[in-house]
């Protein structure tokens, strides 16, 4: 019975210190930025349009109101507010999260890559 509690307090650390897997709180922005140099051949850090629009301010940006980009109607339409949660969500499979969005490509599947990607673009202020 001891051990049980213990490992109960143990998690319970864990838990109120935010030291639980949570997307946008890992502490490796230097790893996302080289996961990013896959989404550089589309995408620039400042706001730059390219193939995809730029990032720079992405976090808390509307999804779809880059001006000057041409963005499907779906991704218009998605009512998404980019924060660590969606990105994550997003980066992990794009047509799962905007069906018929412009974005071809399959998604991020390594969620502590992923993780680091959102940490480095939340950096893009």
């Amino acid at each position: 019975m001891k051990g049980v509690r213990k490992t109960g307090v143990f998690i319970a650390v864990l838990v109120s210190t935010g030291a639980t897997a949570n997307p946008g709180y890992a502490q490796d922005a230097e790893h996302g930025k080289t996961i990013f140099k896959a989404c550089a051949a589309c995408h620039a850090t400042d706001h730059a349009n390219r193939v995809g629009p730029g990032l720079e301010g992405i976090i808390d940006r509307k999804a779809g109101t880059v001006p000057g980009f041409r963005y499907s109607d779906a991704m218009k339409q998605s009512g998404i507010v980019w924060d660590a949660k969606t990105l994550d969500a997003y980066l992990e499979s794009p047509q799962k999260v905007v069906p018929g969005n412009k974005m071809t490509y399959a998604g991020v599947n390594n969620p502590t890559d992923r993780s680091d990607l959102v940490t480095y673009l939340a950096t893009l202020k």
